[in-house]
């Protein structure tokens, strides 16, 4: 397999160069997001133009090489890195290009949720993306993406117009709503099974001035805190978005108001005294600082496990399951996170796209964050554990992105047995050989 490989990539003649063991750029090329994915592909190319891919994706094929794609490097189980195969490192198709005569964005599939926020905002423009800037735009789009825009402006995929995709073929198709809509359908949700992606455009959107609430409440007050949250969530129009993140530090409360600026201190305020002992308070964030807030604490190379899932409403159930979790965290980082959703993704049937969870409330995660590798057990079982809690309480779907586990119970529960069949017959016309199969894997029907 490792002559065969090697030997596909010398013929494909590449433009850019292949690393395999031994280069002395190796060992940084090799590395992703989470410090528990320490894998040793046989060979990685940094493609820079679609052309590099296309080949590097036929000499995967040909060579029947386990094939790994990497845009942000953020896959929570590791699959966007390999032992003994072919990585596809996405990074140098970075370029995001801003269309202002057609409000649209062409965005690179290597480029980082920071490259396009900062290409967008300082122009008063957003497309809704997620909330660390380190991570892929490609791997994010493609499971749905959520954030702190959403509720105003829906999902990433729901500012979607078109995409760039090479194939297992190693052709090159371009999706929309009017080319191969059944596809278009499914990358919109489907994750990264039916190619790779080298460009989007996005529809994008104007923003104004955010004020953001960040409070801090001590964990013994977390039942009235949680309890209080739920009851004035319920309140607020799609112009606000509320998360909370419990820990050993206490029940962090972050409130985003992207609307009428003389509005946001009655809509805010309130967060700050659901119960005793907060500390915080209101300020005028710009954007990109809190589009990056989360960057240092989530950074590369620490260690990660997440399990999450969907639900109508903060159940008070659920609220108990926070509460026991947090007193019994095997690490100080571990934490329960929850980001409010609604408004704008609720407007889009559920059928319309592959991601499926229009209808939830919030998004909730189970996550485990920790630095020694002797943790690992400990932190994993706890974020298992815990997850299973929190699901009791949860809707139907899931959210692909965000699941350290994999296999088919999982890809099946976030998709449902018919959108699954859907997907299942798009995957066996685009990659009846399942050449990529390291994503939350739908397999081809037979």
């Amino acid at each position: 397999m490792s002559s065969s490989l090697l030997d596909a990539l010398t013929v494909a003649e590449l433009a850019c160069p292949v690393i395999t063991p031994g280069h002395q750029d190796y060992d940084r090329y090799r590395k992703v997001w989470n410090g528990i994915a320490d894998r040793r592909p046989l060979a990685i190319v940094r493609p820079q133009t679609v052309e590099d891919v296309q080949k590097a994706v036929r000499a995967a094929a040909s060579s029947g090489a386990l094939l790994a794609v990497r845009g942000g490097g953020h896959s929570i189980p590791g699959l966007s890195t390999c032992d003994d195969g072919l990585i596809v490192d996405m990074s140098l198709l970075h370029s995001v290009v801003i269309e202002n005569d057609t409000q649209t964005v062409g965005v690179g599939g290597g480029a980082l949720l920071g490259d396009l926020d900062r290409a967008t905002v300082p122009k008063g423009y957003v497309v809704p993306a997620g909330v660390i800037s380190h991570t892929g735009v490609a791997g994010l789009t493609l499971g749905g993406g959520m954030g702190w825009a959403s509720r105003k402006y829906g999902l990433t995929i729901d500012s979607l117009l078109g995409a760039e995709i090479v194939t297992a073929s190693g052709n090159v198709v371009w999706v929309s709503a009017t080319s191969d809509p059944e596809l278009f359908w499914g990358i919109r949700g489907g994750g990264g099974n039916f190619g790779i992606v080298t460009r989007f455009k996005f529809q994008f959107h104007p923003i104004g001035g955010i004020v953001v609430g960040q409070w801090t409440y001590p964990m013994e007050n977390a039942h009235q805190v949680l309890s209080a949250l739920r009851d004035l969530t319920r309140k607020q129009s799609r112009d606000f978005t509320v998360s909370f993140t419990a820990s050993q530090a206490g029940v962090n409360v972050t409130a985003v108001w992207s609307g009428d600026a003389g509005l946001a201190r009655a809509a805010l305020s309130p967060f700050g005294t659901l119960a005793d002992g907060a500390s915080g308070g209101l300020e005028k964030l710009p954007y990109l600082t809190l589009q990056s807030r989360n960057d240092v604490a989530l950074a590369w190379s620490r260690r990660y496990y997440a399990k999450g899932g969907f639900w109508s409403d903060i159940s008070d159930n659920a609220i108990e399951h926070i509460i026991e979790a947090i007193a019994h965290v095997p690490a100080p980082d571990c934490e329960i996170y929850a980001i409010q959703l609604g408004g704008a993704i609720s407007d889009i049937p559920d059928e319309a796209t592959a991601y499926t969870g229009r209808d939830a409330g919030y998004y909730w995660l189970s996550e485990p964050i920790w630095d020694d590798m002797a943790d690992d057990d400990s932190c994993i079982a706890w974020g298992r554990n815990t997850g299973r809690l929190l699901y009791d309480a949860s809707i139907a779907g899931n959210y692909v992105n965000e699941q350290g586990d994999r296999g088919s119970s999982v890809v099946r529960e976030a998709y449902g047995p018919t959108k699954y069949q859907r997907l299942a017959r798009l995957k066996a016309r685009l990659d009846p050989t399942n050449l990529f199969r390291l994503n939350q894997n739908i397999k081809p029907q037979e």
